[in-house]
């Protein structure tokens, strides 16, 4: 199959996966294919080499499907995978992965930084999250701190029944928003219960519709 039409069939495949999965196809050696998803991006290029510990490599070594939950220590983000070897009348070819979001690990509060101390925030009461000055500022119904996780980290560990990622430096808690206007350029802004106005941007407004249903 030429590589044009195998790109074209791959993207049309991948609109059967939700906008949560990730795809990555390869050969025996390299990924050819990526496709990222808004909740899971694993910034994998064409041409990259299939690195050892991944849910493709483990594919590829053992020559049949996959699925675990794979540590950041490989791609300095958690996901969930799953590799199915791509074989020629037994003879190994390649491989294609669905790279999922890493279900919350059970906690239930997120604990910040204040003064000289540390509050548990439970998930319910904080409104959102925002990355400025290098820091991860949390913002809840009382009270407002840091955290040493980054924001894309966040994004993977909190519920994503109502936490949404809205912009490169924001992810919001859709129970706290109070009004949402639409901006320039098919974008729109948030006004959350405390007033506080976060921007949509235009990279996460499709998907910020399509979870919100409006």
């Amino acid at each position: 199959m030429e590589q044009f039409k195998a790109s074209s069939l791959l993207d049309v495949i991948s609109e059967l996966f939700s906008d949560e999965t990730s795809i990555a196809v390869s050969d025996t050696d390299t990924y050819t294919y990526y496709r990222p998803s808004k909740r899971i991006n694993l910034k994998i290029k064409p041409g990259d080499r299939v690195k050892e510990g991944t849910i493709t490599h483990k594919a590829l070594a053992n020559k049949q499907k996959v699925s675990e939950f794979i540590h950041r220590d490989v791609f300095g983000t958690p996901y969930y995978g799953m590799a199915v070897p791509l074989l020629d009348e037994g003879k190994l070819e390649g491989c294609v992965t669905a790279i999922f979001p890493a279900l919350t690990s059970g906690k239930s509060v997120v604990t910040v930084k204040i003064n000289d101390g540390w509050i548990p925030l439970p998930f319910s009461k904080v409104m959102y999250l925002e990355a400025s000055d290098r820091k991860t500022h949390v913002f809840a119904e009382e009270y407002s701190g840091t955290h040493k996780y980054t924001l894309n980290e966040f994004d993977f560990l909190l519920p994503k029944d109502y936490f949404v990622r809205c912009h490169r430096s924001y992810i919001v808690n859709v129970n706290h928003i109070q009004e949402i206007y639409p901006d320039t350029h098919s974008t729109f802004l948030l006004v959350m219960k405390n007033q506080a106005k976060i921007p949509v941007s235009q990279s996460y407004a499709s998907y910020f519709r399509k979870l919100l249903g409006f």
